[in-house]
C-alpha cells in the first residue's frame, strides 16, 4: 500500500491524541486483556497464568508500538510489531495446538477494541468535519495496515516455531504426553519407549514456570533440575511445555520432600511450583498432572505469593475460589470486619480451630499463654458476624482463602 502522509494539521492532531491515549493506556489496556482473553479461540487456555500474562504483554507492546510511533512521527506509517511478547505468544499457542486463525483472533479483537478507544480519545480534539474525517480516516488505514503487516510477520514466527517444534527429543515427548493427557488410545509400552518413563509405577506431577517477563530462564531449568534430584525411584521425566513453563513427573510412592525443594526455589525470584498428589499408572500421570496445574491455576487466580505449593494442601481452596465472586462472598459473609483483623489474631483463630478448640494445644502451637489466646479469641468474637463456637468450619475455610491470596 502506497502510504499518503496527511496535512500537517492533522498530524498535530495524531500526535496529540497519541499522547492522550499514553495517560489513558491503563483503562485501555484492561478492555484489550478482557477482550482477547474471553474470545472463543483463548476460553479454554487463558486460565493458564503463564499464557494470560504473556498475552498482556503482547496487548501492551502493541499498543505502545502505535502510540509511541504516532508521538515522533506522526500520521506516518507505523511498522510491524513482531518482537519478543509476540515470540512468547506464538510459542505458546503452537504448543497448546492452536493455529493461525488463533493470532487473527486475538489481533482483530485487539484491532477493534483499540479503534474504539482511539476514536473516544480524538473526538474532542476539532470541531472542524474536515479536519475529523481526515484524522478517523488516516487512522483506521494507520491501524489497519499495522495490523495486517504485524500479522503477516508472526506467521513466519509460527511457522518457524512449528518446524522446530516438530523436531528433536522433546517434540516427540510432547507430542505423546499430549495423547496420554488427552486419553487418546495409545500403546502403554510403546508411550513408555517413547518418552523413557514408566508409565505404570507411582508418579507426582509438578509444573515449574515464571510469568514475569524479567525471569532468567535458566532459573527455570535450575529449579526443575532441584525437582528431578528428589526422585526417589527411576528416572523422572521433564517436558518443556512452552519457554517458560516445565511439566515434571517424579517416580516414587513418597512423593517429593517439599520444604526442600522450597529452600532452592527461595534463591531463584519469580519461579514457582505447582505440585500434584501421588497417583499411579498412566491415569495417575494424567490426574497428578492435571491436578498440578489446578493448583497454579489457583495461585495465579489468587496472586498467592507461595513460591512451592502442593495440590494435597490446597485441595478444598481450589474448589472455594474457583469461582471468584462467590469466594468473595462467602468471606464477607462469614467473617464481616475479621477479615480486615491483623494476620496475627486471624492466625490464632485458625490456629485455634485446627487444634478443635483446645486452648492448651493452639497455645503451644503459637508459642503463647493460653490467657493471651483466649482474650484473642474473645477479641475475635467481638467482629465475627457469627461467634466462632457455632461456625468454625466455615470461619476456618474463609481464614485460610484469604491467607492464600497475595497482599
Amino acid at each position: 500500500m502506497n502510504w499518503v502522509r496527511p496535512s500537517e494539521r492533522v498530524r498535530e492532531l495524531i500526535r496529540q491524541g497519541a499522547q492522550l491515549a499514553v495517560s489513558g493506556s491503563k483503562e485501555l489496556l484492561a478492555k484489550l486483556d478482557e477482550a482477547t482473553l474471553s474470545s472463543p479461540y483463548m476460553r479454554k487456555i487463558a486460565d493458564d497464568p503463564v499464557l494470560a500474562e504473556a498475552i498482556r504483554r503482547c496487548n501492551r507492546s502493541n499498543q505502545l508500538h502505535w502510540v509511541a510511533a504516532n508521538i515522533s512521527h506522526p500520521g506516518e506509517q507505523v511498522p510491524p510489531n513482531v518482537g519478543a511478547e509476540s515470540l512468547v505468544v506464538v510459542r505458546y499457542l503452537i504448543r497448546r495446538g492452536m493455529d493461525e486463525s488463533a493470532v487473527v483472533d486475538l489481533y482483530r479483537i485487539g484491532q477493534n477494541v483499540a479503534w474504539r478507544g482511539w476514536m473516544r480519545t480524538v473526538s474532542g480534539l476539532t470541531a472542524d468535519v474536515g479536519e475529523q474525517q481526515e484524522l478517523l480516516d488516516v487512522s483506521a488505514r494507520s491501524i489497519s495496515l499495522f495490523i495486517d503487516e504485524t500479522i503477516a510477520g508472526i506467521y513466519q514466527q509460527m511457522q518457524a516455531e512449528r518446524d522446530d517444534l516438530t523436531r528433536g527429543t522433546n517434540a516427540d515427548r510432547r507430542q505423546v504426553v499430549a495423547l496420554i493427557l488427552d486419553g487418546a488410545p495409545i500403546a502403554q509400552q510403546h508411550a513408555e519407549d517413547r518418552l523413557g518413563y514408566q508409565l505404570g509405577q507411582h508418579h507426582t506431577g509438578a509444573v515449574v514456570w515464571s510469568d514475569e517477563s524479567s525471569t532468567d530462564l535458566s532459573d527455570l531449568d535450575r529449579a526443575t533440575d532441584a525437582l528431578l534430584r528428589t526422585a526417589s525411584g527411576p528416572r523422572p521425566l521433564a517436558v518443556p511445555a512452552s519457554a517458560a513453563t516445565r511439566w515434571v513427573w517424579l517416580p516414587g510412592a513418597a512423593g517429593p520432600n517439599l520444604s526442600d525443594i522450597a529452600t532452592e526455589v527461595a534463591q531463584l525470584p519469580a519461579v514457582r511450583i505447582a505440585v500434584g498428589p501421588t497417583a499411579v499408572g498412566v491415569e495417575g500421570f494424567r490426574r497428578s498432572h492435571l491436578d498440578a496445574i489446578n493448583t497454579q491455576r489457583m495461585m495465579a487466580r489468587l496472586s498467592s505469593v507461595q513460591r512451592v505449593v502442593s495440590y494435597n494442601d490446597v485441595e478444598l481452596i481450589a474448589l472455594i475460589t474457583a469461582d471468584p465472586e462467590r469466594a468473595d462472598r462467602f468471606v464477607k459473609h462469614t467473617l464481616g470486619d475479621f477479615a480486615n483483623a491483623d494476620v496475627e489474631l486471624q492466625q490464632a483463630v485458625l490456629t485455634f480451630v485446627h487444634e478443635q478448640c483446645n486452648a492448651s494445644r493452639a497455645a503451644g502451637r503459637l508459642f503463647t499463654h493460653r490467657n493471651t489466646l483466649l482474650r484473642r479469641i474473645a477479641r475475635a468474637n467481638e467482629l465475627l458476624p457469627q461467634p466462632l463456637e457455632r461456625a468454625s468450619v466455615h470461619i476456618a475455610m474463609a481464614l485460610e482463602t484469604l491467607s492464600w491470596r497475595g497482599a
